[in-house]
């Protein structure tokens, strides 16, 4: 039961309707979720440990809250982290993990990008193809560490950008350019070309970046 409840209460801030500097007690979210007052606690603590909550043992918690400083240094180590795994990836990569960069691709391709009005599920499955994609690029890194260390900072970053999708919306050019983006990684990959994947990766990271610092930063000011 622990377990179900540290998953679930994950899934809302990261995906779901939990936002970044919402209150979370103990009573109100066990009467939501129906979860058990000490499985309850005991994910809010574990969560607190990975730094998506903001818990003092007396007072309850909140969803940890936005800042524009920590995400841009989420961002910048997420770059670094991301270099390593791209240059051992390509290093290291042979046929079977092309395709499954190709397969990744097309499904994330073939998913329509969601708008701030479309239904949670949407978002959610269109985070989890984003989200496979950028693994299968890194998955032939050979590091068990490095793909834990990504994965860390990809929960940071998604919660994150999950600000973007729920307020910001996006255009049919917004969606082109994410696919063209993930296309030339992918293609810049495969050719083993490490210097034009690793400006084509950091670019793309940097453009998500600049996105949600504008909408971070605007929504601080909103509640200074």
């Amino acid at each position: 039961m622990g377990t179900d409840a540290y998953q679930l209460l994950r899934h809302e801030i990261l995906h779901g309707p939990l936002m970044p500097g919402d209150r979370l007690r103990i009573s109100e979210l066990n009467e939501r979720y129906r979860l058990g007052l000490t499985p309850t606690r005991e994910a809010l603590m574990r969560l607190a440990s990975e730094g998506l909550v903001a818990w003092k043992s007396h007072r309850g918690g909140r969803v940890a809250p936005i800042d524009v400083e920590d995400f841009r240094d989420i961002i910048r180590t997420r770059r670094e982290i991301g270099r390593l795994c791209l240059a051992r990836a390509i290093e290291l990569g042979d046929a079977a993990w092309e395709a499954e960069m190709m397969r990744s691709f097309h499904l994330l391709k073939r998913t329509p990008f969601p708008d701030f009005s479309d239904a949670a599920e949407k978002t959610v499955t269109w985070e989890r193809l984003h989200r496979e994609f950028h693994c299968a690029v890194f998955a032939a890194c050979g590091s068990p560490w490095l793909l834990r260390f990504w994965d860390t900072l990809a929960d940071q970053a998604g919660r994150y950008r999950k600000l973007l999708l729920v307020h910001a919306g996006a255009g049919p050019a917004v969606v082109h350019d994410f696919n063209r983006e993930h296309e030339e990684i992918m293609h810049a990959v495969i050719a083993r070309d490490l210097p034009a994947a690793i400006a084509l990766q950091d670019r793309h990271f940097t453009q998500t970046e600049e996105a949600v610092a504008r909408l971070v930063d605007r929504s601080v000011r909103s509640t200074a």
